[in-house]
């Protein structure tokens, strides 16, 4: 059996046979020939360079002339790519994309004067107060009221597809005719804030944009957690950070927050660490945000739980609203009820009654102690409040109330409401909204129904006598075959 060396020594000469005659073959001529072909193929490569420098340079004077251009695409489309290349959304969330273009457009003197001039107060010390959702069913109504006795709003809204652009729309132009502009941008444009607050000295903020709803929830999770959370801290950081001096808050929670409490009227004093949705726990996160920032920062901050808000100009997702399209559509309506066959009640709260609750809220914020430099004077209000009607209707009796002021009768269908969310009944104790700034709701849900009632008939002109012989009329919205099955959300 030979030996390992010798088997190693045997192949290396082998090799160094083989290159010899590569080597001999290269001196007798090939190797000339190969020495052509690296002459051409280097002469080859410098042009493909020289080709490729050109193109680059041309590419790159093309995107300078786009961008001098067209600025406001080229960081739209750059918005779009880092969006795309973090963590996806849900598909569903495609509906809630910014209907508008870049807030690079909100900049230069012009548009710091028309801001100023919405923002400033018409009265002997009035507030200068930013309505974040001003195009949505509470921000409307509060711009509006607060603009009737004098003070200063500007408007904020991103006006996504949620529900009906085309209502939000008409609810932007009637601000338009009482002098209140309303910006089309997202709460989360950390910029456009801090632009914002640089232009104005905002006394108060009234925060009301947020995702609502409850059962959506269950479909789109992250509209919630990007609105709800991330926008209330883009909120809450543009305050603290950027503004000076510090605006006071009033921020929109939830009766939601009072999830699985079965004492009853809800109090403030009562447990809200039990959350019955997702919705619930964004609004009970944002809660105990507030604490933190009020806390580090002395932001002046007031919650404010709202209990099923209804009223002319609501939203179209609301039980009240979207069962008097049916009923005037002909469609049918799904009842729910408790587990226990027990009717689902509402303590239904009619708009006007709670403008009045944010008016107070505003009214008695008090100041921020916090500065730009991060340095707070003393602690600063913290605050939570009920702001519901304080009597539970049942939510059969709400459509029997419909049903006679439109003149026709519903198609009704009762199930048991699944578990997705809602709560069975909401009841709310209002004693220290009460106590702190004089809040008492003195609309019934008789007389609010017949308000907006009327205006529903107007906005969407339909015609009564229509309704009373039983024709079907449609509205000039496309319904959706959902619309039937909302139960009445807090």
């Amino acid at each position: 059996m030979p030996h390992p060396s010798s088997s190693s020594f045997s192949s290396a000469s082998v090799d160094a046979a083989a290159k010899g005659v590569k080597l001999e073959r290269y001196a007798s001529g090939g190797g000339a020939l190969l020495m052509r072909r690296a002459g051409s193929s280097k002469i080859v490569a410098a042009s493909s360079h020289l080709l490729f420098r050109a193109a680059v340079l041309a590419t790159l004077a093309l995107v300078c002339l786009f961008a001098v251009h067209y600025p406001s695409l080229l960081s739209r489309s750059f918005r779009l790519s880092a969006a795309a290349s973090s963590s996806s959304p849900p598909r569903q969330t495609s509906r809630h994309r910014n209907l508008l273009g870049s807030s690079s457009a909100y900049a230069g003197a012009a548009w710091e004067r028309e801001v100023r001039r919405s923002a400033t107060p018409r009265r002997d010390g009035g507030m200068s107060v930013l309505v974040t959702g001003a195009a949505g069913f509470v921000g409307a109504h509060c711009a509006l009221a607060l603009r009737a006795r004098g003070d200063g709003v500007l408007g904020l809204d991103n006006f996504n597809a949620y529900y009906e652009p085309a209502l939000k729309r008409a609810r932007q132009r009637l601000l338009a005719s009482r002098g209140v502009v309303v910006l089309g941008a997202d709460i989360n444009d950390a910029a456009l804030l801090e632009r914002l607050f640089a232009a104005v000295p905002f006394t108060h903020v009234l925060h009301l944009a947020a995702q609502a709803g409850v059962r959506y929830a269950m479909r789109a999770p992250q509209t919630y957690v990007a609105s709800n959370v991330a926008g209330l801290v883009s909120i809450f950081e543009a305050a603290a950070r950027h503004a000076d001096p510090q605006p006071a808050i009033v921020w929109a929670s939830s009766s939601s927050v009072y999830g699985l409490n079965t004492d009853a009227p809800f109090s403030e004093d009562h447990r809200t660490d039990r959350p019955a949705s997702l919705y619930a726990a964004t609004k009970k996160a944002g809660e105990a945000i507030a604490h933190a920032y009020n806390h580090i920062y002395g932001l002046s901050i007031t919650g404010l739980r709202f209990f099923t808000v209804y009223g002319p100009w609501g939203r179209p997702d609301m039980a009240y609203f979207s069962f008097a399209r049916s009923i005037v559509a002909g469609e049918p309506i799904t009842l729910f009820r408790a587990a226990d066959g027990t009717d689902v009640r509402r303590d239904f709260t009619y708009i006007d009654d709670v403008v009045k609750g944010c008016l107070g809220a505003l009214d008695t914020a008090g100041k921020s102690t916090g500065s730009k430099s991060g340095k707070k004077r003393g602690p600063a209000p913290l605050r939570v409040y009920n702001l519901g009607n304080t009597s539970p209707v049942a939510v059969t009796r709400m459509v029997a109330i419909l049903e006679k002021l439109l003149g026709k009768k519903a198609n009704k269908r009762v199930v048991t409401m699944p578990s997705n969310g809602d709560v069975p009944f909401t009841h709310a104790n209002v004693s220290h909204a009460a106590r702190d700034f004089g809040y008492h709701p003195t609309t019934s849900l008789d007389a609010g129904l017949r308000k907006f009632v009327e205006w529903f008939l107007q906005y969407y002109k339909i015609d009564p006598a229509k309704l009373a012989k039983g024709s079907r009329v449609g509205t000039k919205t496309t319904k959706k075959k959902s619309m039937g099955a909302k139960s009445a959300a807090s």
